[in-house]
């Protein structure tokens, strides 16, 4: 996971959930930083939790998000 992936669940109240997949260091693939939160705009993002997971961690996180959760691949929100 080189480069930064967003997924996006919209909401009923017009906001979404998101979830971003961001390796931790910029160039490196030991782990990747995986943000979960919401955002209802005008308002700021909310950041709910975060993890650092390994790469195949991640994709197996990021798979189940999709089949799963209900997301969808999206660009970056903000």
């Amino acid at each position: 996971m080189p480069q930064p992936i967003w997924l996006v669940r919209p909401r009923p109240d017009g906001g979404c959930d998101y979830v971003s997949f961001v390796p931790a260091q910029p160039g490196s693939t030991a782990t990747v930083e995986m943000r979960e939160g919401s955002h209802l705009p005008p308002q700021m993002p909310l950041l709910k939790r975060r993890h650092r997971l390994r790469p195949e961690e991640a994709e197996r996180c990021r798979q189940q998000l999709q089949q799963n959760g209900g997301y969808r691949c999206s660009e970056p929100l903000f």
